[in-house]
């Protein structure tokens, strides 16, 4: 049942009013569909604002405000400035984004591998939604839906190897619109440290970082062109304590490693264990029997 003081702190939203069903428009390495079971246990019982500063597909956010229909205020960000802007293309221009959308999946039918590669290769300046429409169609059709850039920050992920890709999904795109129009989402782009200044007493806070790798062969984390080395996990470490101090709720997903269990040793009692399937790897026996780490601060 939702607590009556997270009701009392939102009276702008009709309660009665039912978000639709809806789930991650992008594909994103890491995305949190499969954990959403053991996130769901971690939800605080009351809370007035939600972070997710490592936004990437969102999935635990659909998941709190369309299948748990909870009323909050949400501040979704994150470092990769055009995901962000994608977010706030289907929050304001759902519509113009589904044409265009519509648009290049007519012309990738028709000749995939030359039209993805045509389209990765643009660098001339589009306009918000041009751009949107790019970043979405390059994320169903590449390999795994990683996001990768090289030096230069420019994507570089190859093509994928898919017989039908949905492109456009015309559907949960506006489902997602509305949701985000709903809980008047901020959508902000930006280093998660700056974004979390504002948080305060009572505010659930949700860190999903690029992950530790668990070998030296498993070092994907080139989500920007900056990387997430061991100092920024030992920085993440510092901010995740100075958020308890403030009094925030915070839930820190993370790979199960000797180094993740010992900066996060304060919190052992609140530390979950589950496992999870890795999709990214190319090779499906090794895609099982892997462990995630689950830190809260808060029982």
């Amino acid at each position: 049942m939702q607590s009556e003081s997270v009701r009392l702190n939102h009276d702008r939203f009709d309660l009665h009013a039912v978000i639709p069903s809806c789930y991650p428009f992008v594909k994103w390495a890491g995305g949190k569909t499969q954990l959403l079971p053991d996130l769901d246990k971690c939800i605080p019982d009351n809370f007035n604002r939600y972070f997710e500063p490592f936004l990437g597909g969102g999935a635990f956010f659909f998941y709190l405000v369309s299948y748990k229909q909870l009323k909050f205020t949400p501040y979704l960000s994150d470092v990769n400035k055009e995901l962000i802007n994608a977010y706030n293309v289907v929050k304001s221009d759902v519509d113009e984004l589904i044409r265009l959308l519509r648009m290049h999946d007519r012309a990738y039918r028709k000749a995939p591998h030359e039209y993805y590669y045509k389209l990765r290769a643009i660098i001339k300046p589009l306009n918000h939604v041009e751009s949107a429409a790019r970043f979405i169609t390059l994320n169903k059709t590449c390999y795994n839906g990683l996001y990768r850039v090289n030096k230069n920050g420019m994507f570089n992920v190859p093509i994928g190897r898919y017989k039908n890709p949905l492109i456009c999904d015309g559907e949960n795109l506006r489902n997602v619109s509305i949701a985000l129009r709903h809980t008047d989402a901020h959508l902000l782009d930006g280093d998660y440290k700056e974004i979390l200044e504002t948080a305060i007493e009572n505010d659930f806070v949700y860190l999903d970082p690029p992950y530790r790798p668990t070998s030296p062969t498993a070092n994907f984390t080139g989500y920007t062109n900056d990387g997430f080395n061991d100092a920024n996990q030992t920085e993440l470490h510092d901010t995740f304590k100075k958020l308890d101090r403030r009094g925030c709720k915070v839930l820190l997903s993370n790979s199960d490693t000797p180094f993740i269990r010992e900066l996060y040793v304060d919190f052992k009692e609140d530390t979950k264990e589950v496992e999870v399937l890795r999709a990214i790897n190319c090779k499906g026996s090794k895609r099982s029997g892997h462990k995630e780490l689950l830190i809260r601060n808060y029982s």
